[in-house]
């Protein structure tokens, strides 16, 4: 493809290849994609590719427009006066708009013992380490999953039905998103699955050493495998850039996801903080912000002024082995509410969403445009959430 307007896209997960794919409805626009590995992460399905089930990996030719041009390469540092990005292999991309969708991976755990004994799960390459060491672990070896969230749950469950004698260690609650009646379900199924569930107060994690797993109340639990799924972090490029990012490191924006810093950078994904209340870290939100990023600088390049968000969670799935899971429906504000669906119809339905994303990624590639979220799609308490704290200085640029 070849162009008038350079737009660099910095990172390859469901954000950046939506709005890769979308900016391609313009002829005029060359896009580069930049991403660390030559494949697509297929990220809500990396417990599977711990448990055995699945590959998590898709190939880009399967989920790329053409035209794309494809640089697997490492940003190491963004030069927003120059327009360029410096790559670790010793290159420079200049570019005239950027899209800034690095994604997120495991956060750096504050646990003495943790970061050299425990095992993180948030990235393919963690995950396939992961799967090397369970894959020699003696088949009655203890597990010991640290983090009670969908990743934890997930991955808890689908080692326990897999035979693996596991502990899942919460740290607090268990599924803190999900509503009490919802959390009762998932606690029923990891019990059948044979899932040891530790919570409450006494239930966190003080020390880890090569093979125990000490607790505040100072039990120590015996732990030949202990995964590390207690929450995310972001890459610090934004911050080393000179850009101006929240306390968690994603980069400050308006509400039309444009820096706060520069006109010509855009982001999208688990790495920005639009007004500073930032969504919650997941595929759901990543596959709605990528969109809305690329027609940001779409209408940019167009003369047009870009609009402001549209978006709303309403849901979290989680699996609970291959035959088992939970669909938590919420409030648009993404607050859970009472109704759930659970069993082996939680399962079909993850299971469609799974395979859905994709393929919505992969048509992206031949009818670049046609995903357009519907008008009710947008939390209405943002904008009071946004005046009470900003005022509208915030809200657009």
């Amino acid at each position: 493809m070849t162009g008038n307007t350079e737009v660099v896209v910095i990172g390859g997960g469901y954000a950046g290849v939506l709005a890769a794919n979308r900016l391609t409805q313009r002829d005029d626009v060359a896009v580069t994609l930049i991403n660390p590995r030559p494949a697509f992460v297929d990220r809500i399905r990396l417990h599977q590719l711990v448990g055995g089930s699945h590959d998590a990996v898709v190939g880009y030719k399967d989920v790329l427009a053409e035209g794309i041009r494809l640089v697997v390469d490492t940003v190491t540092r963004i030069d927003a006066a120059g327009r360029g990005v410096m790559l670790a292999s010793g290159g420079t991309v200049g570019y005239d708009y950027l899209i800034y969708a690095v994604g997120s991976g495991s956060a750096d755990p504050s646990v003495p013992g943790a970061a050299e004994f425990g095992y993180p799960i948030a990235t393919l390459e963690e995950a396939q380490r992961l799967r090397a060491v369970l894959d020699t672990a003696p088949a009655a070896a203890a597990v010991t999953v640290v983090g009670a969230g969908p990743t934890g749950i997930e991955t808890a469950a689908e080692l326990a039905e897999a035979g693996r004698t596991v502990t899942l260690v919460c740290g607090g609650v268990l599924g803190p998103y999900l509503h009490p009646r919802g959390r009762r379900s998932v606690a029923r199924q990891l019990a059948r699955l044979g899932v040891t569930v530790l919570d409450g107060p006494g239930a966190t994690v003080t020390a880890v050493t090569r093979d125990t797993v000490r607790l505040g109340n100072g039990r120590e639990l015996p732990s030949t495998v202990t995964i590390w799924a207690a929450g995310f972090g972001v890459p610090g490029l934004a911050a080393r850039s000179g850009l101006s990012t929240d306390a968690l490191g994603r980069l400050r924006t308006d509400e039309t996801l444009t820096s706060v810093d520069d006109m010509r950078i855009v982001a999208a994904g688990d790495s920005v903080a639009p007004s500073d209340l930032p969504f919650r870290m997941s595929c759901q939100a990543a596959v709605q912000l990528g969109p809305h990023a690329a027609d940001t600088v779409l209408s940019r390049i167009a003369g047009r002024h870009p609009a402001t968000l549209a978006l709303a969670l309403v849901a979290q799935c989680i699996s609970l082995g291959r035959r088992a899971g939970i669909f938590q429906l919420a409030h648009r504000n993404d607050v859970a509410m009472r109704p759930y669906i659970d069993g082996r119809p939680g399962a079909i339905i993850k299971e469609f969403i799974c395979r859905g994303i994709l393929w919505q990624v992969a048509y992206q590639a031949r009818k670049p445009g046609s995903l357009n979220w519907p008008g009710w799609a947008k939390d209405a308490k943002r904008r009071q959430l946004l005046q009470a704290e900003h005022g509208e200085t915030l809200a657009t640029r």
